[in-house]
């Protein structure tokens, strides 16, 4: 993934898990490192941080923790324009979230 040079939310892995979660809506820490490419524990530090300041919003749906961007930040409508701004260099990243399933699969068909 290339964000380029600069890394506007203080990191490379920041930057790409908040165009991730804009692009996801919502998800969890093993689904972005799988489309991002990265190593778990660097999304999952990322994810920590970025809750910490207010950037994402965390929920524990049973044991998995959900998250997105937290609709409470005072500049969330720009957070989205931004975001949305910086994912169009992103057709990669655009394609993998594109080939997730989500939707539950009828039951009984085949794999």
């Amino acid at each position: 993934m290339a964000v380029g040079k600069s890394s506007p939310f203080g990191g490379r892995t920041r930057t790409e898990v908040l165009i991730a979660l804009r692009l996801l809506e919502e998800s969890y820490a093993r689904e972005i490192a799988r489309i991002l490419e990265r190593p778990l524990s660097g999304v999952q530090k990322a994810l920590r941080s970025l809750e910490a300041d207010g950037l994402v919003a965390g929920i524990s749906r049973g044991r998995t923790r959900l998250f997105r961007l937290a609709p409470g930040y005072f500049a969330y409508a720009e957070l989205l324009r931004y975001l949305e701004r910086l994912a169009e260099g992103e057709k990669e990243l655009q394609e993998r979230v594109a080939r997730i399933r989500r939707r539950p699969r009828r039951t009984g068909k085949r794999l």
